[in-house]
């Protein structure tokens, strides 16, 4: 037995845990059934992978509680947010707890003149902006989900402003974390940089709960901008987008958002979002500044996509129209699914160097089509990050290994060409696969790591590191 595996506990162990639990959390620990298959599985594929309870602790305290009986016992924890994660890292492969931190939803502390915030682990992204809001702040990063920010933090997430305000890893100043051994740990400080020591809160953001449990959150705010205007641009082409975002990016424009959607993601948005455009190769772009640096910023980008054959910006500048423009970007998963009713969606992601970024997009394209199943692309083009929804029938073994094999050569073409088999969804159970191709012997350190701070390995095991042969 590793700190990578672990058996499923025998009934006794978990009868006794249950118990000891119960009398510190009460009715905050339960078997039902139904509330057990509510945390076997994220978004995405299912990766079942039921609990044996679901506990529900509201303080760092209860959670150090928690974490110290069962590692105690050797029962496994798999930590859970708001449920939206992609690649089955909710899944208690192992059985055991399932530690839901919805209830540690407080905002702890908002300090807008030096522009940062601590929240607790199961405040969304959503409710941290509406408190901020009137402080003239907010909190950039934007997953689509209305994720929270433990489980952000956790899976080191981004999203449509990364190109602008960076992802989760630029926007933490610090974490408290309770260990496997139930140590409350707080790293990290409030000062926008530390030489002092290694940087222990970027070692847990990322670790998808294989650590420790993230409690509390330290994060940077920003000023909201004095001027937002959005704008979708359309092409006759995929490559003439992609290269017209190259070149934006290469003329060095500040742009807050550049999301790009293929042909087929645009028909999909269109059904299902009821939007007034043509179905061929489309940016969403969007702006953040003063009104004059807007405006020159705007006309830079309407030169340079004119140049690759782009048409006409149809603007959307009221908050109304740009919230529902971007509800449509972010309704993309359910647009999707509505395409092909009763099939299942394989979502994936890979992010590559910009200027890999049009070698890769077309040659995802061409793969797509070859393999015979629908495929739509969407991007967060702007950092490298692009997305397939692969529908397939689950019932239909062919094709099912057909979107498998999609998933599977999209991952490793942009590991060949410089990149990652995930840019935001994190690698959970089903990137594990490719771990070894794009880490090489950095693997044994990350194992070397997770041994160390986890020894008896009841941190959601199962996840990331490759199993030892």
């Amino acid at each position: 037995m590793n700190a990578h595996t672990l058996p499923r506990p025998r009934t006794e162990v978990i009868a006794a845990v249950r118990a000891r639990l119960a009398e510190r959390l009460g009715a905050r620990v339960t078997v039902s059934q139904a509330v057990l298959d509510q945390h076997s599985h994220g978004e995405g594929l299912p990766a079942v992978g039921v609990p044996d309870l679901v506990v529900f602790p509201e303080t760092n305290e209860e959670v150090a509680f928690v974490l110290a009986l069962c590692n105690e016992h050797r029962v496994p924890v798999t930590p859970f947010g708001a449920g939206s994660s992609l690649e089955g890292q909710l899944a208690a492969l192992a059985g055991g707890v399932s530690l839901d931190m919805t209830r540690l939803d407080k905002i702890l502390e908002v300090t807008p003149d030096s522009l940062d915030c601590r929240v607790q682990a199961g405040v969304t992204r959503e409710a941290l902006n509406a408190h901020v809001r009137d402080t003239g702040l907010f909190f950039p990063v934007d997953p689509g989900a209305n994720a929270s920010i433990g489980g952000m933090a956790a899976t080191r997430a981004s999203g449509t402003n990364a190109v602008r305000y960076g992802t989760m890893r630029e926007n933490i100043l610090g974490l408290t974390v309770v260990t496997p051994d139930g140590r409350i740990v707080r790293t990290g400080s409030r000062a926008r940089k530390s030489s002092a020591g290694l940087d222990l809160t970027h070692l847990y953001v990322g670790s998808e709960g294989t650590l420790g449990v993230i409690t509390e959150i330290q994060l940077k705010l920003y000023g909201q901008p004095e001027t937002i205007v959005a704008a979708v641009c359309q092409f006759a082409s995929l490559e003439a987008a992609v290269a017209a975002v190259v070149t934006a990016l290469q003329s060095n424009l500040k742009m807050a958002r550049i999301e790009l959607l293929d042909e087929v993601q645009m028909r999909a948005a269109i059904r299902y979002s009821k939007l007034d455009y043509m179905e061929t190769p489309t940016l969403f772009l969007e702006f953040h500044g003063t009104p004059n640096g807007v405006r020159e910023e705007v006309e830079m980008m309407q030169a340079i996509t004119a140049d690759h054959g782009g048409g006409a910006f149809q603007f959307a500048e009221r908050p109304e129209d740009r919230t529902r423009l971007w509800k449509a970007r972010h309704n993309s998963y359910q647009a999707v699914m509505a395409l092909e009713p009763g099939k299942a969606n394989m979502g994936t992601d890979a992010c590559v160097p910009i200027s890999a970024l049009p070698a890769c997009l077309l040659e995802t394209k061409a793969d797509i089509v070859a393999s015979g199943v629908t495929a739509p692309i969407v991007g967060h083009v702007g950092d490298g990050n692009f997305h397939l929804g692969i529908l397939f029938d689950p019932k239909d073994a062919q094709e099912t290994e057909r979107a498998e094999a999609l998933a599977f050569r999209t991952a490793r073409r942009a590991i060949a060409m410089g990149g990652t088999c995930s840019g935001e969804h994190g690698v959970g159970l089903h990137k594990i696969v490719h771990m070894e191709t794009e880490h090489g012997e950095g693997v044994a350190l990350m194992k070397a790591v997770k041994t160390a701070l986890d020894p008896r390995g009841i941190m959601n095991p199962g996840k990331i590191y490759p199993s030892s042969n």
